[in-house]
C-alpha cells in the first residue's frame, strides 16, 4: 500500500480533516501553559493528561509505522509528541518538588518503561501480521481508557450543574475529531482505529447534550454559599452589639448601685442623729425637771429678783 492508501479519495479527506480537528485538540491546553508560564507556577494543575496524551500519541504513531498506509496518522501523533514534551517540559519547569518529582516518576514509568516494553514485546514475541493485531488490541485497550476519561467530568457537570469545567468548543473538536476519525478507520478498513472513536463520539455528544442543558444555570458557589456567608456576618454583627450592650448595661449599673448604697447610708445617718438629738432633749429636761424638784428655791429666789 502506499503512503495513502490505496487509491481512496474518502481516506484522504477523512485523515486530513482528522489531523485538522486533532490539532485543535492538542493545542487546546495552550491557554493553561502560557498561564503558567507568566506566573512561574502550575497552580495546582495536574501533569497526568499530558502524560498520558504523549504515551497515546507514541503509541498510535508506533502501530502507524508498523501497520504502512496511514501517514496522516503518523504526521497529527508526531505533532502530539512535540506539544506534549513541551507542556511536560513546562510543567516539570515550574511545578513544585513534589509534583514534580510525581510527573518525573509517572513519565519514566509510563512514557519509557510502558512504551519500550511494548515496542520490544511486539517485536520479538510477534510476527507480520500477528504484529499489527497485537498493536491494534493494545491501542484499542488504551485508547478507550482514555476516552472513558470524560465520565468524572460528566459526573461533576450532572452533581454542581455547571458547565464551567466543560468548554463547548473543546467538546465540539473532541467529537469532531472522533467522527472524523472514525470514517478514516472505516474507509482504511482498520477496526482498531475505528472501535476506539465509537466511543469516543458517544461521549463527546453526550457532552455537547449536557452542555445544552445546564449552560445556563449558574454555579453552586453563586446560590448557596454566599447568602449563608452574609447571614453569618449580620448574626455575628448583631451578635456583638448584644454583648457590648450588655457590659454597656452592667459598667453603667454599678455606679448607680453604689450612689444608692451611698444615698441608704446617709439616710440612715441623718435619721440616726435626728434621733440622738431627741433622746438628748428629751434628757436636758427630765434633768431640769429633777433639778426643780429637788431645789425648789431657785425658783423662788428668781421670782423674787
Amino acid at each position: 500500500m502506499g503512503i495513502f492508501s490505496a487509491g481512496n479519495p474518502w481516506v484522504l479527506i477523512s485523515g486530513l480533516l482528522g489531523n485538522i480537528s486533532s490539532f485543535v485538540v492538542f493545542l487546546a491546553p495552550l491557554p493553561t501553559f502560557i498561564r503558567i508560564w507568566k506566573k512561574k507556577s502550575t497552580e495546582g494543575f495536574q501533569s497526568v493528561p499530558y502524560v498520558v496524551a504523549l504515551f497515546s500519541a507514541m503509541l498510535w504513531m508506533y502501530y502507524a509505522f508498523v501497520k504502512s498506509g496511514a501517514f496522516l496518522l503518523i504526521t497529527i501523533n508526531a505533532f502530539g509528541c512535540v506539544v506534549e514534551t513541551i507542556y511536560i517540559a513546562l510543567y516539570i519547569t515550574f511545578a513544585p518538588k513534589q509534583a514534580r518529582m510525581f510527573t518525573l516518576r509517572i513519565l519514566l514509568l509510563l512514557d519509557f518503561g510502558g512504551f519500550f516494553s511494548i515496542m520490544l514485546l511486539s517485536q520479538f514475541l510477534a510476527k507480520g501480521s500477528k504484529r499489527v493485531e497485537v498493536l491494534g488490541w493494545i491501542c484499542v485497550a488504551f485508547a478507550t481508557s482514555v476516552f472513558a476519561a470524560p465520565l468524572s467530568i460528566m459526573r461533576q457537570v450532572i452533581r454542581t450543574k455547571s458547565v464551567e469545567f466543560m468548554p463547548f468548543y473543546l467538546s465540539f473538536f473532541l467529537t469532531l475529531s472522533a467522527v472524523t476519525w472514525l470514517f478514516y478507520g472505516i474507509f482504511l478498513k482498520d477496526l482498531y482505529i475505528a472501535i476506539p472513536n465509537v466511543l469516543g463520539f458517544i461521549f463527546g455528544f453526550l457532552q455537547m447534550v449536557l452542555y445544552a442543558i445546564y449552560r445556563n444555570y449558574k454555579t453552586v458557589i453563586e446560590e448557596v454559599k454566599l447568602p449563608e456567608h452574609s447571614i453569618d456576618v449580620k448574626k455575628n454583627t448583631v451578635m456583638d452589639l448584644e454583648v457590648q450592650q450588655e457590659e454597656a448595661l452592667s459598667s453603667s449599673s454599678e455606679p448607680e448601685s453604689v450612689v444608692a448604697h451611698d444615698q441608704n447610708m446617709n439616710g440612715s445617718c441623718a435619721l440616726q442623729a435626728d434621733e440622738h438629738d431627741q433622746h438628748q432633749t428629751n434628757y436636758n429636761q427630765r434633768e431640769k425637771i429633777l433639778e426643780f424638784n429637788s431645789n425648789p428655791s431657785q425658783l423662788l429666789v428668781k421670782c423674787e429678783a
